[in-house]
């Protein structure tokens, strides 16, 4: 079920200006991909590359190749509507419909994206998706309060089982933690442990350890200066990445010692 993606000679670009430059790697299915790298290199432009979803700023668009499948999600014959049901996305902060109970939070996409479903199909979706994000047991008494009432970290969890409700292939995360206590933090790491055995995941992330922590791979992206573009500088498995990384520019991102 888990996808994997081949991305080649990307070029993200904000109207004329270019912000991510050159990217080629691949990702592989069932596994845990870190990107790493200092504010404004670009990771969270090219993770929302991965499911069009930066087009949705006025003037962005990409050159290259970003293949899943086979399928290039930017040929002329593909909807990015049906790329996003595919490549779920987690955001920075954890935004559930404040308006909308527990339950309907995690069948908004699902509504969104398919025929009516039945009372008892709805009722199982909730139930699976809950107990895939590890929330059910916390909520599953209180499916129709608000989702906005619960903390943060549960929010989140909120948030990951909305997006796995869509039944996707591939999950990003864009920094699904730098909100979050420790607690939460840690609850939200082993989860994502837990989902790549069926999805392939794509985590942007500030926190070295975290990175070590979750991920099989690392891709560290740099920036050679305010207004250059973003470029990936080595990729490799994360225990390379941490201990013996190929480039310098990473080894002292790593160790701190950057800047």
């Amino acid at each position: 079920m888990s996808k994997r993606i081949d991305v080649s000679d990307l070029n993200i670009y904000y109207g004329d200006f270019l912000a991510v430059e050159g990217v080629s790697m691949a990702i592989e299915p069932r596994s845990v991909t870190a990107f790493i790298g200092p504010s404004g290199c670009g990771k969270s432009t090219f993770l929302r590359s991965l499911n069009r979803m930066h087009e949705v700023i006025p003037g962005a668009r990409v050159e290259g190749k970003v293949v899943m499948d086979g399928q290039d999600l930017y040929g002329s014959d593909i909807d990015p509507v049906d790329v996003r049901r595919t490549v779920g996305m987690v955001f920075q902060r954890p935004n559930p419909f404040p308006t909308m109970s527990i339950a309907e939070n995690v069948l908004a996409g699902a509504r969104l994206n398919s025929k009516r479903m039945r009372r008892s199909e709805a009722d199982d979706l909730v139930e699976s998706s809950l107990q895939g994000a590890n929330l059910w047991n916390e909520v599953k008494d209180r499916l129709d309060r608000p989702g906005a009432g619960l903390s943060g970290g549960q929010q989140q969890r909120l948030c990951i089982a909305r997006a796995i409700a869509v039944k996707p292939q591939v999950l990003l995360m864009d920094e699904p933690c730098s909100a979050l206590d420790p607690i939460s933090t840690l609850a939200i790491e082993d989860l994502i442990q837990q989902l790549k055995s069926d999805y392939t995941i794509v985590i942007v992330t500030h926190n070295m350890q975290q990175a070590s922590r979750v991920s099989d791979m690392t891709a560290f992206f740099n920036i050679a200066g305010t207004g250059k573009p973003g470029k990936l500088i080595e990729m490799s498995d994360t225990a390379s990445i941490f201990s013996n990384p190929s480039q310098k520019a990473t080894e002292d991102y790593v160790s701190g010692r950057f800047g």
